[in-house]
């Protein structure tokens, strides 16, 4: 069980005893359980906004639930998404862009990812249909982690000299993709039926070619383009939810 604990304590700030997520090896190894911690960070956000629903509007319940789900995590793939966005968007070669992304500041391009990922992730769940609205917070948090398993499962690690993110390629398998797309297509059905079906689907496309636009501007993946792999992917979740509205 200890894996399962190692990627709670890291995907989340639930206080998780040391003693319960164990080393950097059962961190290595905690890559499979990805998916059921964001199911329970789903779980968790879906609760909160249902109490939400009943005592605010719309708009307000939106913005609250997109501020839960970063309070859960600590903010971890937001940071990921400025610094992705900082190095990218850069006229940069690929190096000075893996120095961009490494530099702790946020410029100007990093505020400006965030800002507009937010607001496209509360416009978003404010239109998504209040009988949606607790099984899209519940899908949004597991779409983003199947899609850090699977950025992980096909592309190789960026940095020559390592970091954070590499220590997962220690249990890199593609199986650990192929258990992420069919348990997310299966939550997806299960939460919303063809909604949810079409939400996870278009959260793979969109996984993959962000995957192929990392590949081409840095050969590979880092910490900094997981986070902001995940960041996009449950962007897109309430985006396809909003124009699905009917239950199947």
């Amino acid at each position: 069980m200890k894996p399962l604990f190692a990627a709670l304590k890291f995907l989340t700030i639930l206080p998780v005893p040391a003693s319960w997520a164990g080393d950097e090896c059962e961190l290595a190894r905690s890559v499979k359980f990805f998916l059921v911690v964001g199911l329970f960070i789903g779980a968790l956000a879906g609760a909160i906004a249902w109490c939400m629903a009943q005592l605010f509007s719309t708009l307000v319940t939106a913005v609250l639930i997109v501020v839960t789900l970063i309070i859960l995590t600590g903010g971890l793939h937001l940071d990921g998404l400025a610094d992705t966005a900082d190095g990218f968007l850069s006229i940069s070669s690929r190096q000075r862009s893996l120095e961009i992304m490494k530099d702790s500041s946020t410029g100007a391009m990093g505020v400006i990812a965030i800002v507009s990922v937010l607001l496209v992730k509360v416009a978003a769940v404010a239109s998504v249909t209040k009988p949606q609205l607790i099984a899209t917070v519940l899908l949004m948090p597991v779409a983003g982690r199947c899609a850090v398993v699977i950025a992980m499962s096909i592309l190789p690690y960026a940095r020559a000299e390592g970091g954070l993110g590499s220590l997962f390629y220690e249990d890199r398998t593609i199986l650990n993709a192929l258990w992420s797309i069919t348990a997310g297509g299966v939550v997806g059905w299960l939460a919303l039926g063809w909604a949810g079906l079409a939400a996870t689907g278009t959260a793979l496309v969109v996984t993959i070619l962000f995957a192929a636009y990392c590949y081409r501007k840095i050969g590979g993946i880092t910490g900094d383009t997981l986070g902001a792999t995940c960041e996009l992917v449950e962007m897109t979740v309430p985006l396809v939810i909003c124009i699905c509205p009917v239950r199947s």
